[in-house]
């Protein structure tokens, strides 16, 4: 009985053994692939292993022959296993199954990866990967305006000469009023020792943003903390990206007398890309009045007064007083006279509504209801559905 027992135990393993013998070259890269594509390994996994290996590039190291003490045969065995191994490299994959295994990581895993070795580094740091990434997580809220300033840094970075000639524009040429254009200098330098990535390279662009070492300019819903007298605006800031609570610093420009403003911890949905390139002292060329109908949803301009800059506001386009609302009677529309309703005040505020003239249209107002600019027309019902989210929880006096 312990012979039969001793048989039946061993004999499986002789047998695989004889089976490995006979496998053909290419079954060693199918079990490979499994790793990748297999559900209970994950790419992060993977990149470990490759990592602690003494090769970098080989997923299995080479085995010391000199601590073996077993018998020839698992001598050879082992030897045989070890050449095997070593032979088989994830460079060695087919191109396109590397290119789709580098697709699938995450930035963090793509990053690590890129350390493993010159040849993975030179895929790896590619645009091709990155603007998936950079889509992804800032498509939302970066826009032309901080691709300007993104480039103007690489231009820096080249020459530093450039900031000496420079004269920064639009929102930065606010900021550069409180804080010196220089401010910026030390975080190109430590970027360029931190990194020796391409600088045009879209990996460089979103590790800087990443690590909050480029501040961008972008806007906010509800400034302040959602500051009753900024409810169903959106105003320009510099933001400044916080990796730890995975929010951001904003940075108002000043007005009049009052200094700059800073919120901290502003969250994501509250954010967005200029919808315009029109800086916040500027007024917005209306391009929607002769379109503009009852119902319509609009952003307008508005600043407090002229020493201020401009926010935009959500509003609908009402009715005149002389329409009873029955749209086959109803010619609103063919009226010099926009009526624009702001309904999250209460009736008889003096915010509730204005007029503006459709054909005749310039900055309008007075300082003491305030100063009515640019008019964009809403098409997009993410937009309109963004504002409805943030409509304040009870009326605005």
């Amino acid at each position: 009985m312990l012979l039969l027992y001793f048989f039946l135990t061993c004999f499986p393993i002789i047998f695989l053994f004889k089976l490995k013998k006979s496998l053909p070259p290419w079954a060693t890269e199918v079990k490979l692939l499994s790793l990748w594509f297999g559900k209970d390994v994950s790419f992060s996994s993977v990149t470990k292993l490759i990592k602690t290996s003494s090769s970098l590039c080989y997923f299995t190291s080479k085995m010391s022959l000199k601590k073996m003490s077993l018998t020839s045969k698992v001598d050879n065995f082992e030897e045989e296993v070890v050449e095997e191994g070593a032979a088989m490299s994830i460079l060695d994959l087919p191109e396109l199954v590397l290119e789709s295994i580098l697709e699938r990581l995450p930035p963090a895993s793509l990053c690590s990866m890129a350390g493993v070795c010159s040849s993975l580094r030179s895929r790896c740091i590619t645009d091709h990967f990155w603007e998936k990434h950079m889509k992804n997580k800032w498509g939302r809220i970066i826009g032309p305006v901080a691709y300007r300033e993104w480039q103007w840094l690489i231009a820096l970075r080249k020459d530093s000469s450039h900031l000496k000639q420079w004269r920064p524009k639009g929102l930065m040429r606010i900021f550069s009023i409180v804080r010196p254009s220089w401010w910026i200098k030390p975080k190109v330098d430590d970027c360029s020792k931190q990194s020796s990535l391409p600088r045009e390279s879209i990996m460089s662009w979103f590790l800087a943003l990443e690590t909050g070492r480029f501040c961008f300019p972008a806007q906010v819903y509800n400034r302040e903390n959602g500051h009753v007298g900024f409810m169903l605006s959106c105003y320009d800031a510099e933001l400044c990206y916080d990796q730890r609570t995975d929010t951001f610093q904003a940075r108002y420009p000043p007005h009049g007398r009052r200094a700059v403003a800073i919120e901290n911890n502003v969250p994501w949905e509250r954010l967005r890309a200029p919808p315009v390139d029109t800086s916040p002292h500027d007024l917005h060329i209306s391009d929607c009045l002769n379109e503009l109908r009852p119902g319509d949803h609009i952003e307008i301009q508005w600043r407090r007064n002229k020493e201020f800059p401009y926010g935009w506001w959500y509003g609908v386009v009402g009715r005149l007083a002389s329409c009873d609302g029955n749209e086959n009677y109803c010619r609103c529309h063919n009226s010099d006279t926009v009526v624009l309703e702001f309904n999250q005040y209460a009736l008889g505020s003096r915010w509730r509504h204005t007029t503006i003239d459709r054909k005749e249209h310039r900055e309008e107002g007075n300082e003491g209801d305030g100063f009515y600019g640019g008019i964009r027309k809403l098409g997009s019902d993410e937009e309109i559905s963004t504002w409805k989210r943030l409509w304040p929880a009870e009326i605005l006096e």
